[in-house]
């Protein structure tokens, strides 16, 4: 990636269109630029959560979760220029691979849990629904441009493994996981 910005406004946007990598320009809520903005949000959550991790000294979790920034990454580059291929799939068996040993340590999930139980589970489940949100605007984007590559998988193993890092993080804090409580029926 050759191009550097050397100024951080162009004023090119300032009619509601954006460029991309290959030359186009699109309006700024084309389905295109809507999921490069959920990636770029979620970049930013995951952020938010290994400040956390790191201030913890959750060594173990950083160390798994601090490249899915690089490859997030990764995946705006292929949203923003069509045929660059960056991500591939050994970056998807490394998550599945931390979810396996995660999950293995865990065991089985016996109910729902909700996103509580201390900040950092908290935020952990904030990453998590970023990433099905920003899934849910790349396989919309799909459905009109159909997208290359392992992006789509890379996004969906990602919120599978930040579900699976909150439970870890809660049990190496030592926070007990928050369960659901069905609401109680009314009498008939």
């Amino acid at each position: 990636m050759g191009y550097r910005l050397s100024k951080i406004y162009t004023r090119t946007g300032d009619k509601g269109e954006t460029g991309l990598g290959d030359g186009r320009r699109v309006p700024k809520d084309h389905p295109r630029i809507e999921a490069i903005g959920e990636v770029d949000s979620l970049n930013s959550q995951l952020g938010v959560l290994l400040a956390g991790l790191q201030s913890e000294g959750l060594e173990e979790l950083i160390e798994i979760l601090a490249p899915c920034q690089h490859r997030l990454f990764d995946l705006g580059g292929e949203l923003a220029m069509p045929s660059y291929q960056a991500l591939d799939q050994v970056e998807v068996e490394r998550l599945e691979a931390a979810i396996d040993r995660w999950n293995e340590e865990l065991g089985p999930l016996k109910n729902f849990i909700l996103p509580s139980g201390s900040a950092l589970v908290a935020q952990a489940h904030v990453c998590r629904s970023q990433a099905r949100s920003a899934e849910r605007r790349c396989q919309q984007l799909n459905a009109i441009e159909p997208l290359d590559g392992v992006g789509l998988a890379y996004i969906n193993r990602l919120s599978d493994l930040l579900f699976v890092a909150a439970r870890i993080i809660g049990r190496r804090q030592g926070v007990a996981e928050v369960l659901w409580q069905a609401a109680a029926k009314p009498q008939a």
